[in-house]
């Protein structure tokens, strides 16, 4: 009786930090966001560049940076009630033109889970 109390309590505490595992490493997320900048700002002082600059970006509507011309595809989305939330950012992220196609950007996308997570707890920083 013991040991399976001993296991569930291991369990439990296990299943409640798996939430934070799958939130990613920023400071990972920050050397692969190297990638995005050439289009894309975050801090203080960001401002829009070839993309949108993405300071609070998770978790906001799109096609909502202040300043910034989107594509009819993307203003389409947005009008639609596209959000940036994690999953679809993910995705977005994975494969552009697969949630925006004709998206004006070019990158073609991140083929690893882990670093688009990371990616994204980078962008969380910035909110």
């Amino acid at each position: 009786m013991r040991k399976t109390l001993t296991c569930l309590v291991t369990l439990a505490g296990l299943l409640a930090a798996a939430p934070a595992w799958a939130d990613g490493d920023a400071a990972a997320g920050e050397k692969i966001f190297k990638k995005c900048q050439a289009c894309h700002a975050v801090g203080d002082g960001a401002k829009n560049k070839v993309g949108p600059a993405l300071n609070g970006i998770v978790g906001a509507p799109a096609g909502q940076v202040e300043g910034y011309k989107y594509s009819a595809s993307m203003t389409e989305k947005a009008e639609g009630g596209l959000v940036w939330d994690e999953e679809t950012l993910t995705a977005y992220l994975h494969k552009p033109k697969d949630v925006v196609p004709k998206t004006k950007m070019s990158f073609a996308g991140l083929r690893k889970d882990e670093e688009i997570e990371n990616v994204i707890a980078y962008l969380k920083t910035f909110q």
